[in-house]
C-alpha cells in the first residue's frame, strides 16, 4: 500500500509515503471525494454502528451484532474464524509481502483471523464504499481502510466510517501517546477515534555521496548549493504531494517551525491568512528560481519525474518521504547514496486506519488494527520497511524500547531520534490548495 495522504513513486523509497497520493492524485482529490445528498448509513456509535457479520450465515451475524465491543475478550472471540478485508494501495511489494506474511501469520495463528489484503487506488475504494453505502447494503465488501486526509474527512463527515473504536484497543490505549496532536489531528481534521494511526512518515532528501560530498542542512545553504551546481536542483510542481512537502519544509526553514505550524491548525484558511504565514517564504523561493533546473520556468511534473532525473544524474538532490535503503539494497541506486535533513526541521504527517460503517468483521477489523499497532508489529515495521513507529516509546517497557533503538540501520537511514526531534507538523488539507495556489503566482509564475 502507499498514501499522505500513498504508494512509493518509482524511483522512490518503498516506504511510508504522503497521504496526499494516496488520498488520490494530489490537488484533485477534495474535489472527487465531497459525496453529494442524501446517504444510507451513518458513522455508528461505536457499541453498534452499522450491522456486523461474519460471512457465515444469519446466526454468526446476529452473534457479531451483540458483541460488546468494550468487552476484549468478546471482541476476540466474536472475530475467531472470521475473514477481514484490509483495503489500501497495494503498488508497495515489499509492505505487501510483510502484510500477507508476518503480518497475516501473527492473526492466524494468533487468533484465527484470515487477513484479505485488497489492493486498490484509495479513489476505486471511496467509490466502491460510497456505492454500497448509497445502495443500502448493510454487510459491504470492505472491512477496514488504509485511509487519510481529505478522504477521511469526506468519508467521516458522510457517515461513511465506523465509530469511535479507537478506545476499544488495548494497544492504543497502553502504547499510543492519545492526546498527541497527530494522532488526534489527520491533516488538519479531527480523527475523534474514528482512525487509528498506523505509521509515520517524514520528508527526507538524498544524495550520492560521491557527487555531493556535504549536503545542504539550512535554507541559507541550499541557496548557496543552488547557485553552485545551476540546473542540477529543482523540485517537484507544488501539486504533486512531494512537491508541495518540500517547499514547506523551505518555507519552514525560512519563517520558523513555530511560525509554519500555525497553518496545521487552521481550519478555514483564507489566502490572507495562509500568505501572512508563508510570504517570507514565498520570496526565498522565488529567489532560487534562476539557478534551478531549466532556469525554473518550468518544474517536473511529479515525484516519479524528478526520480528518473536523479538517476540519470541530471540531477543531483531527490526527495521523499523516508530514506531510500530499498533502492540501494536492491541496486537501483548506488551504496554512496546518503539521506539528510535540515536543521530546520522537515514535516512529517500520521498514517491511519478506519473502519467502514457497513463493515461485515468489524470484531475481526479490530483485531487486526489492534495486532498492526502492538510493539512487536511496529517494531517489525521499522525493521523490514524502515517506516516511523505511531508508539509513544516512553510507555514502552526499556527492554523493547532499547530493541527499537538497536534495529541496524543502513548507510542511507537517519536515526529514528534525529528525526523526530527534527520533524514539522504538516499544513492542514485546506491550507493545501491555498499554499499551492500562492507558489503558482508569487513563485512560479512570477
Amino acid at each position: 500500500m502507499k498514501q499522505n495522504n500513498g504508494q512509493p513513486q518509482p524511483g522512490q523509497t518503498t516506504g511510508l509515503m504522503s497521504r496526499r497520493r494516496f488520498v488520490g492524485l494530489a490537488g484533485t482529490a477534495a474535489a472527487t471525494l465531497m459525496f453529494g445528498g442524501a446517504f444510507v448509513g451513518c458513522a455508528g456509535s461505536g457499541n453498534g454502528g452499522s450491522p456486523a457479520s461474519d460471512a457465515s450465515g444469519d446466526d454468526a451475524a446476529a452473534i457479531a451484532n451483540s458483541v460488546d465491543f468494550s468487552d476484549w475478550n468478546a471482541v476476540l472471540e466474536a472475530a475467531k474464524g472470521q475473514t477481514v478485508s484490509w483495503y489500501g494501495w497495494g503498488g508497495d511489494e515489499a509492505r505487501n509481502t510483510w502484510i500477507n506474511t508476518v503480518l497475516a501469520d501473527a492473526l492466524k495463528q494468533k487468533y484465527d483471523i484470515t487477513l484479505d489484503l485488497v489492493g486498490m487506488d484509495i479513489n476505486d475504494i471511496l467509490t466502491q464504499l460510497s456505492g454500497e453505502m448509497q445502495a443500502g447494503v448493510e454487510e459491504g465488501s470492505i472491512d477496514f481502510i488504509w485511509i487519510n486526509g481529505e478522504n477521511f474527512y469526506s468519508c467521516k463527515e458522510n457517515g461513511y466510517l465506523w465509530g469511535p473504536f479507537t478506545s476499544y484497543l488495548p494497544n492504543f490505549n497502553d502504547y499510543i501517546d492519545g492526546n498527541s496532536p497527530e494522532v488526534l489531528y489527520d491533516f488538519g481534521s479531527p480523527t475523534e477515534g474514528f482512525e487509528c494511526p498506523y505509521g509515520k512518515a517524514q520528508m527526507q532528501m538524498w544524495y550520492n555521496s560521491d557527487v555531493v560530498t556535504t549536503p545542504p542542512t539550512t535554507v541559507e545553504e541550499f541557496a548557496a548549493f543552488c547557485q553552485q551546481h545551476p540546473g542540477q536542483v529543482t523540485y517537484p510542481e507544488p501539486g504533486d504531494f512531494t512537491g508541495t512537502a518540500f517547499i514547506s519544509c523551505l518555507i519552514a526553514g525560512v519563517v520558523g517551525k513555530g511560525e509554519f505550524e500555525k497553518l496545521s491548525a487552521m481550519e478555514e484558511p483564507t489566502e490572507e491568512a495562509v500568505l501572512a504565514v508563508v510570504e517570507p517564504g514565498l520570496e526565498y523561493l522565488k529567489s532560487l528560481k534562476p539557478y534551478l533546473w531549466k532556469e525554473g520556468t518550468t518544474f517536473p511534473a511529479d515525484s516519479s519525474t524528478l526520480s528518473t532525473m536523479y538517476a540519470d544524474g541530471e540531477l543531483i538532490l531527490n526527495m521523499g518521504y523516508g530514506a531510500p535503503q530499498d533502492l540501494v539494497n536492491n541496486g537501483q541506486l548506488p551504496e554512496t547514496t546518503r539521506s539528510f535533513i535540515f536543521d530546520s526541521g522537515t514535516v512529517g504527517n500520521s498514517n491511519f486506519m478506519a473502519i467502514a460503517a457497513n463493515a461485515p468483521h468489524k470484531a475481526a477489523a479490530l483485531v487486526a488494527i489492534n495486532e498492526v499497532v502492538s510493539p512487536e508489529m511496529q517494531l517489525s515495521i521499522y525493521e523490514n520497511l524502515g517506516n516511523i513507529s505511531v508508539l509513544d516509546m516512553a510507555k514502552l517497557p526499556q527492554e523493547q524500547r532499547a530493541q527499537f533503538e538497536n534495529v541496524p540501520l543502513g548507510a542511507a537511514q537517519i536515526p529514528l531520534d534525529e528525526l523526530l526531534d527534527h520533524r514539522i507538523a504538516e499544513a492542514s488539507g485546506p491550507v493545501i490548495p491555498i499554499l499551492e495556489k500562492l507558489w503558482l503566482e508569487r513563485v512560479a509564475q512570477a
